[in-house]
This record gives C-alpha cells, sequence and structure tokens, in this order.
C-alpha cells in the first residue's frame, strides 16, 4: 500500500505471535479496516490520528494503544514525520506472510530467531 510500510520482525516461523514495524508518511491514511488479531502496540515515533471502534484519539511516540479482534480501525499520520509503531499480533498474520511471499508490500526484519529459512 502506497503510503504505507510494514516490516515482519518475528513470527515468521512458528510461534503464536507476530511482532512488525509499520511506517506510515506524514499524511497518508491507513483505511478503515479489520482482522479476526488481537493487535497491541507502541508508538515508536511521529504523530496519529488513531481510530479504533467508535474511539478516536491522537498518539504521539511512547503511547500505547491496544486494538481488539474484529474491531474497525485506522491511522493518518499527522505532523511532519514518519507515524512508525510497533505491533504485536495475536495470532500471526498470515496475509503478511503471503504479501511477503508475493514480494509485494510487507518486507522481513532482522530478528536473529526468524532469520532462517528466508
Amino acid at each position: 500500500m502506497m503510503g504505507l510500510e510494514t516490516t515482519i520482525l518475528t513470527g515468521l516461523h512458528g510461534g503464536k505471535m507476530m511482532m512488525v514495524l509499520n511506517t506510515t508518511l506524514p499524511g497518508h491514511t491507513v483505511p478503515l479496516h479489520s482482522h479476526p488479531h488481537e493487535q497491541i502496540g507502541m508508538v515508536y515515533a511521529g504523530k496519529a490520528r488513531l481510530h479504533i471502534g467508535d474511539e478516536e484519539r491522537i498518539v504521539q511516540k511512547e503511547d500505547f494503544y491496544c486494538i481488539p479482534a474484529n474491531v474497525p480501525h485506522s491511522d493518518t499520520c499527522i505532523g511532519d514525520e514518519p507515524f512508525v509503531m510497533l505491533d504485536i499480533f495475536y495470532p500471526v498474520r498470515e496475509d503478511f506472510i503471503e504479501k511477503l511471499e508475493e514480494c509485494s508490500d510487507v518486507k522481513y526484519g532482522l530478528l536473529e530467531e526468524d532469520r532462517k529459512d528466508v
């Protein structure tokens, strides 16, 4: 997706959770979506308007958020720097792995335990 980069940090080879680094460019909106995965995250850099269900709030560096499974959510990067968030999903996002295999907008990160076979 233009304006969004997803890097898988862990979760490719077994296990029940996945950690990813998502970077949203200034002015870009990740459209409203939902998935059957629980999601918890921390803002690493930048600032965004985050919609979770009926709630809207501004999040910035060092803020945490929790998104229950199947709850619609979106974010819009506000400000001049990219919005970078560290997300943990349960269970693993199989759709991210499929996109990685298709060489699309998901890439692979650097955590050692998942580097085998990649």
